[in-house]
């Protein structure tokens, strides 16, 4: 069993960057693929970016390619996403999730892909 906790959100001006955190306890989740998600009010959940598992492959949405960075750090079982350029549009509440399974860039984009989940963190840009 893995436990998430996002942390790292916050309240940024358009243009700014914020940087949150995943940090799994329960096991190491360093052969796992984890990705983030985020859900803005009334509308459904999105995929942002993943890191495949260990052969370290990343992967991103389209909105948020050029500007988002996913990375790992193995001695600290935590994965972060760099978010650059933030625009109020990101507005949203981010969650990782991570899953032993072995899939693929196209099916990290999808939610049932993952097994486990954290309890999100906002991330709210002000205009």
């Amino acid at each position: 069993q893995v436990q998430l906790a996002e942390s790292g959100g916050g309240l940024v001006r358009t243009g700014g960057s914020l940087r949150l955190s995943c940090a799994a306890s329960g096991r190491t989740f360093n052969s796992n693929t984890v990705g983030w998600f985020r859900q803005a009010p009334g509308k459904e959940r999105e995929f942002v970016a993943a890191v495949i598992d260990t052969g370290g492959r990343t992967y991103y949405g389209d909105s948020v390619k050029g500007r988002f960075t996913i990375s790992r750090n193995y001695a600290r079982n935590t994965v972060y996403l760099q978010m650059n350029s933030l625009k109020p549009e990101d507005t949203a509440v981010y969650y990782c999730a991570a899953t032993s399974r072995r899939i693929t860039t196209a099916t990290s984009t999808t939610q049932s892909s993952y097994d486990y989940w954290g309890q999100g963190t906002q991330v709210t840009v002000s205009s």
